[in-house]
């Protein structure tokens, strides 16, 4: 039994005319007489009486009648779910992020894009860059934002953007009333700085030590740059943290203020290079990139 049978078999039972069931169809009154007769051959038994130009089920096409409606149903839902995945209406996906995205902007844009996105499911997960690219490696997620360059990754990916860093200082610090900062504005300040084996670190002292400035380092060191600013709030110092983290802080008592040269945090994307990701992959970092842009201080994206 094909199909096409069945559908028409359902719409006659339905309407009990060819004429109404062929208009449901959109197809031909003899079309469906044809796809009447072709079922009742591979049946084996008559479907319908005809009298006075109705057709009247018989008792066996009422029993057959109920199992082509739940299958007919079932055929029905798949369809709809195939149209949904394809309309990226439905799916899941799993993403991982560090800490300095995953907080509170991710979030956001993630709330954003379900709005336009049905029944999507999304699972994020917090972890370190390092560990985020083994995900990646062992196809352990479908997509991963790192903070690290894509050369350095040994994975496929591209970047979602490249973010300025800023000076965060108390409102009430000499430097909190200037437009702009460099270098030579930090010398003998206390400084909040990232563990030393962490890349950002890296780049930052070597900045300095390019200008020739010494900071103070403070008495402590913290790897999540949300925490630098609790820390500088606190008053054990000032220090450079992106511009997403500074964009994502809720408190007044702090002031962010942009710093010459440039210093870049880039947000790499990762997908396994073994596996086709999910479709909805492209669509989500499509809108990332486009709402980081949209939230954003222009000066504070780096092209």
């Amino acid at each position: 039994m094909r199909l096409r049978q069945l559908e028409a078999f359902r719409a006659v039972m339905l309407c009990q005319t060819v004429t109404r069931a062929a208009d449901m169809l959109f197809i031909s009154q003899p079309a469906v007489t044809r796809l009447l007769a072709d079922l009742e051959e591979s049946a084996g038994f008559p479907l319908f009486e005809r009298a006075r130009g109705r057709l009247h089920p018989t008792a066996e096409a009422q029993l057959l009648y109920e199992e082509v409606n739940r299958s007919l149903i079932g055929v029905e839902r798949i369809a709809r779910m195939a149209h949904a995945i394809k309309t990226q209406q439905r799916g899941a996906l799993h993403v991982a992020a560090p800490p300095s995205i995953a907080l509170s902007f991710l979030p956001r844009a993630i709330a954003g894009f379900l709005k336009d996105h049905g029944e999507i499911k999304i699972m994020l997960g917090v972890y370190d860059s390092r560990t985020i690219v083994d995900m990646v490696i062992g196809q352990r997620c479908d997509l991963g934002i790192v903070n690290l360059s894509i050369s350095n990754t040994g994975t496929h990916g591209d970047t979602l953007l490249t973010a300025a860093h800023v000076c965060v200082v108390p409102v009430g610090h000499r430097l909190a009333g200037r437009e702009a900062l460099v270098p030579a504005d930090i010398e003998g300040e206390l400084f909040i700085s990232h563990p030393n084996n962490i890349a950002t670190r890296l780049l930052i002292d070597a900045m300095f030590a390019a200008h020739g400035v010494k900071y103070q380092p403070a008495q402590v060191e913290v790897q999540v740059s949300a925490a630098m600013c609790s820390l500088v709030a606190a008053g054990q110092g000032i220090a450079l943290v992106d511009a997403i983290t500074a964009m994502e802080y809720k408190g007044r008592d702090l002031r962010f203020i942009p710093f010459e040269p440039s210093v870049p945090l880039e947000f790499s994307v990762l997908t396994p290079l073994q596996h086709t990701p999910p479709k909805l992959v492209d669509p989500f970092i499509a809108y990332v990139r486009k709402f980081a842009i949209a939230e954003l201080d222009p000066r504070l994206l780096m092209k």
